[in-house]
């Protein structure tokens, strides 16, 4: 088969064309002056969407607001119920080594969150010890790298507030005949409006806020500036809650404590 010649005119004059196209134009990146970008919102529309997706619910709002709540809510419980005991223990017992444990313990409470992540993708990993599970990227997996950063926390408080009480009463309840384990229980019990707020307190640094955070930065990072705005008018609306919830709680438990010294002191007078 034989090429048909192409004329050095016809070549030309598509060759010129094509050099034509592939000439700078005039185009922002090729003038003198700066271009500015314009912005695809302004604040005033990103919030006053923001306040149309929390006032109509949105269902992607509700979505992400009800995973954080749900994974949270399960965390903090997991934590409360191994930390609220181990911390009990630790503010009673008095073993060999204690003081390296609260060491560690202290120095698990500046773990930072990108850490534990670390540790839990290589831990539930394909290759990992833990890869059988298959809970990697799964609600699961969520729950207890959130348990992890909740557990030092709810420890750390549980064993200052009972450690704190056990040198008060601590003699006493020794001289009633209690071990340890019966002191623990005891004095955690006589706390337990103190542990109530340091549940609170725990899932409100480490619960909530890491998992409202992280969807906050993502829909930031993909341009969804209202839906981001919501989940943050959301996320300081339900931080506010839990300070005033945690501020009546404190003021009680003092109105509580002030009632019964009172009381105390009428029963000693009489």
């Amino acid at each position: 088969m034989k090429l048909k010649p192409m004329h050095s005119s016809s070549y030309g004059q598509k060759l010129k064309l094509s050099l034509r196209y592939l000439k700078p134009q005039s185009s922002p990146l090729h003038r003198s002056t700066p271009f500015v970008f314009a912005p695809l919102t302004s604040f005033t529309d990103s919030a006053s969407t923001a306040l149309q997706l929390i006032t109509h619910m949105d269902s992607g709002l509700l979505t992400i607001v009800g995973r954080s709540l749900s994974v949270s809510a399960t965390a903090c419980l997991i934590a409360c119920a191994l930390g609220l005991v181990l911390g009990a223990w630790l503010g009673v017992a008095r073993f060999a080594g204690r003081g390296v444990v609260l060491t560690l313990l202290n120095t698990f409470l500046a773990v930072p969150s990108v850490v534990v992540g670390l540790v839990i993708y290589l831990l539930l990993s394909r290759s990992g010890p833990l890869g059988y599970l298959g809970w990697l990227f799964s609600f699961k997996a969520m729950v207890m790298a959130q348990a992890v950063l909740v557990l030092p926390v709810v420890t750390a408080l549980t064993r200052q507030a009972v450690e704190d009480a056990e040198g008060l009463h601590g003699e006493q309840l020794q001289s009633l005949g209690a071990n340890p384990l019966m002191r623990s229980l005891l004095l955690a019990w006589d706390e337990r409006y103190a542990l109530l707020t340091v549940m609170i307190v725990g899932g409100n640094i480490d619960g909530f806020t890491r998992v409202m955070t992280t969807a906050i930065a993502l829909e930031t990072s993909k341009g969804d500036l209202p839906l981001a705005l919501g989940l943050g008018l959301i996320l300081l609306t339900v931080v506010l809650l839990l300070n005033v919830l945690i501020a009546l709680l404190t003021r009680w438990r003092e109105q509580h404590e002030s009632g019964g010294v009172s009381a105390l002191s009428l029963g000693v007078s009489v």
